[in-house]
């Protein structure tokens, strides 16, 4: 049980870097995060993490 969720979380974590990263770089448009450099440098962190997330969930399940 805890795998997929390991999974799915970081998948959605991972989603939501790349958007982060694209607004602070001003790609998507229409909110306050919008080219703010703050959200380009933190959006790749974010995403970064929840890669991590995903790799330790599918790693986690090999174990057993």
């Amino acid at each position: 049980m805890r795998r997929p969720v390991l999974v799915a979380v970081g998948v959605i974590v991972a989603l939501m870097g790349a958007v982060f990263t694209l607004q602070g770089f001003g790609i998507i448009g229409g909110s306050p995060m919008t080219v703010s450099t703050l959200w380009a440098l933190l959006g790749p962190i974010i995403a970064l993490l929840g890669i991590v997330l995903v790799v330790y969930g599918l790693r986690s399940g090999r174990r057993r």
